[in-house]
């Protein structure tokens, strides 16, 4: 590990919200010669920093596509010199409460024992003309603060915390956080900065028995949030906490209601929530009926300026498409639903047409907003407005899980339109309501029988099954032709009702019935005819149900890497662990990070690889990040992908493979959405009767979620 020392001139950037910080620094001494005397960017996580203080920083030199060189920084701390001038400079610094003159009166007198007479004989500093007592005590007072975070920091490093684990307590905590680890480590798990393995770990070695009553609370809420994410729940019964934890009922209630009495869970009506979950959907509702019930102010000559539209468009809409455009405008909140090529992405061209150039809304009025980077981006596309993805629209920080915007620092725009509803939780529906205004009308898109949201919740589906809430239902199919078979299977699957044609061979579309043996080098075969036909990487993805077996989205990148993008001499190659990526490798993004404006599902092309500084130049569309080792984990070659990652979007041509090793990943909802992602060609491979499983498999929209019963409750009872 490479370090600098230095005086930090001034800052670039910096992000309140996690303290990550931008600034240039000075270089006095460094472990690369070559930078003394030099300034250069630092970047870094820093809860308290001054400028024109000298500094020593651990960390490498990293490159930024966009800013070029900068110090990457994983440790500080201030540098406390010994020299005589640099004791000056260091004691004049905006740290203490004196200026130059005194302070080179201090160091005249004291010499190379200034330090060590302020820290220990600070009386002796009364010698000093017109230094009073109170400044002695300042100067003292800062000197023990700067010397009790180093040793802190030292020790939260030496009990397992990793240096920016250590500067996100030390700045939360201050100088308790050695008292808050000894009357309950656990605490730190409240906050989703820590996981409770994590701090078990910890406790662990500092000698917390296993059937501490603290960590058994702990423990409970870790499993709680285990619960409910895997199985999309936000609420949980008794008999699965006693199951998973192995504790006898009536113990476990007695925790349970101690948890209820800390305010970190809540059990209401025989349904334990933990705080977080009950909360949002309590809000949901609470902003979601405040909308429903304000008075509707409509556009005046709404009909005929449709019909106007009709006619410069050279279209007609049909009764449903009309009524979604109408009370989309009208209402303060509308819902507007239906499965691929019924008119979804029609009525929000209709939409916005109408409301810019008709109405004469301003573009800042209006917010498009989507799930994912490429959902973003198809709204952009077909509207040609500014569209965003919901994180980046509230501003979100991926180290602090905190948005910026948010019900004290609202967004402004009047119309929310947002696409692929359904992929959205219900934290996160929570949070787009506190980000907007209170009367903003609110369109919501998307398809009910898609996948859920990965994370806990189903917002959309709980509020169109509320009933209570106006939902235009899209049916008829405009995207179809006579030779178009895959929007007939799609309807088939939601139906749940498959005829025997799923098996004969169509011009879009052939299922290949065959042992699961054989389905990765049928892949591979299908892939090849594609190639010779002039289709590329671009066009072709390959989604899985599995990262695992030999069909599964891990064993198919490789083959597919060698076939897309085989080795070469003239390729730059960087094998991490047990992958390989070269220039030109399709990559998948799998976080979401707004820094880099690059989302969860997005997919771009490795155009650099530094061999040297194991960096990985990757283009997303034209935007270009750079990933070093530390950030390798997130992302994976998108020849293959899963699922879920592929909500939001369409490709050409789709090949699916399906294996009875599959069936226990396999439902309804998932191959619905699988079958809908192809948008010219789908190809299916494997097991016929895996493939009806699926079909026939309904237990997703068993979730148990809240927000439909709260809306009846709220109108009916």
């Amino acid at each position: 590990m490479e370090y600098i020392t230095g005086t930090y001139i001034k800052e670039i950037y910096q992000n309140p919200q996690n303290n990550y910080l931008i600034g240039i620094i000075r270089i006095k001494d460094s472990s690369n010669k070559e930078l003394i005397g030099k300034t250069i960017d630092f970047v870094g996580i820093f809860p308290h920093i001054i400028e024109k203080t000298t500094y020593t920083m651990q960390g490498e030199i990293v490159k930024h596509p966009k800013y070029g060189e900068q110090f990457n920084v994983t440790t500080y701390q201030i540098y406390i010199p010994t020299k005589e001038e640099e004791l000056i400079e260091f004691l004049s610094s905006d740290f203490f409460p004196i200026g130059e003159k005194t302070a080179t009166k201090i160091v005249n007198k004291f010499k190379g024992k200034t330090i060590d007479i302020i820290t220990k004989e600070p009386d002796k500093l009364l010698s000093i003309p017109r230094l009073t007592e109170k400044r002695i005590k300042r100067i003292k007072e800062v000197l023990d603060n700067l010397e009790f975070s180093s040793k802190t920091m030292l020790k939260l490093k030496e009990l397992g915390f990793t240096n920016k684990e250590s500067l996100t307590l030390l700045k939360k905590y201050q100088d308790k956080v050695l008292t808050k680890i000894e009357e309950n480590i656990y605490d730190f798990i409240d906050t989703d900065e820590f996981n409770f393995l994590t701090i078990d770990r910890i406790a662990q070695n500092i000698g917390i028995p296993l059937e501490d009553e603290r960590r058994i609370l702990a423990l409970i809420i870790y499993t709680m949030k285990e619960l409910t994410f895997n199985q999309g729940d936000t609420y949980l019964y008794i008999e699965e906490l006693t199951k998973a934890l192995n504790i006898e009922q009536e113990k476990l209630e007695e925790y349970l209601e101690k948890l209820q009495r800390q305010n970190k869970i809540i059990i209401e009506d025989k349904k334990y929530y933990l705080k977080k979950y009950y909360d949002a959907e309590k809000y949901i509702v609470d902003r979601i009926c405040f909308l429903n019930d304000m008075t509707k102010h409509k556009l005046p000559k709404l009909e005929e300026k449709l019909d106007e539209l009709e006619k410069i468009n050279n279209i007609t809409y049909d009764k449903s498409q009309r009524e979604a455009i109408i009370k989309s405008l009208n209402n303060n909140i509308t819902i507007i639903t239906g499965g691929p090529g019924t008119g979804k992405t029609t009525i929000i061209k209709a939409i916005t047409y109408l409301l810019q150039y008709v109405y004469k809304a301003k573009q800042d009025d209006i917010a498009l907003l989507a799930p994912t980077g490429r959902a973003s981006k198809k709204m952009m596309e077909t509207t040609n407005l500014k569209s965003q993805t919901i994180h980046r629209y509230l501003a979100w920080d991926k180290d602090t899980n905190i948005f910026s915007v948010n019900e004290y620092n609202p967004n402004n725009q009047k119309y929310i339109i947002i696409d692929e509803t359904s992929m959205i939780d219900t934290l996160l529906m929570e949070a787009l309501l506190k980000g907007i205004r209170r009367d903003s009308k609110l369109i919501l898109v998307g398809d009910y029988y898609q996948l859920p949201s990965v994370s806990p919740g189903q917002v959309l589906k709980d509020l169109i099954d509320s009933d209570l809430i106006d939902t235009i239902k899209l049916n008829s199919i405009y995207r179809q032709t006579e030779e178009s078979y895959i929007l007939n299977l799609a309807q088939e699957i939601k139906n749940k009702d498959l005829s025997e044609s799923f098996l004969t061979k169509k011009e879009d579309y052939n299922f290949i019935n065959c042992p699961k043996e054989q389905v990765p080098n049928i892949i591979k075969e299908i892939v090849k005819k594609a190639i010779n036909k002039g289709y590329t990487d671009k066009d072709i993805q390959i989604l899985s149900p599995m990262y695992k077996t030999p069909s599964g989205i891990d064993n198919l990148n490789i083959i597919l890497q060698d076939i897309f993008n085989p080795m070469s001499p003239t390729k730059k190659q960087i094998t991490i662990g047990d992958i390989t990526y070269r220039t030109k490798d399709k990559i998948l993004q799998l976080v979401n990070d707004t820094d880099n404006n690059v989302y969860n599902g997005d997919i771009g092309y490795i155009t650099n690889i530094n061999t040297k500084k194991k960096e990985i130049t990757i283009n997303f569309d034209d935007n270009i990040v750079t990933y070093n080792k530390e950030k390798y984990n997130n992302i994976k070659h998108g020849y293959a992908i899963s699922i879920h990652k592929a909500q939001g979007s369409e490709f050409p041509i789709v090949i699916m493979p399906i294996i009875n090793s599959f069936n226990r990943m396999l439902y309804n909802k998932l191959v619905y959405t699988a079958v809908t992602r192809a948008k010219d060609t789908l190809l299916i491979v494997g097991s016929k009767e895996s493939f009806i499983y699926g079909v026939k498999n309904d237990y997703i929209d068993n979730r148990k979620t809240t927000i439909k019963d709260l809306i009846i409750k709220k109108y009916i009872y």
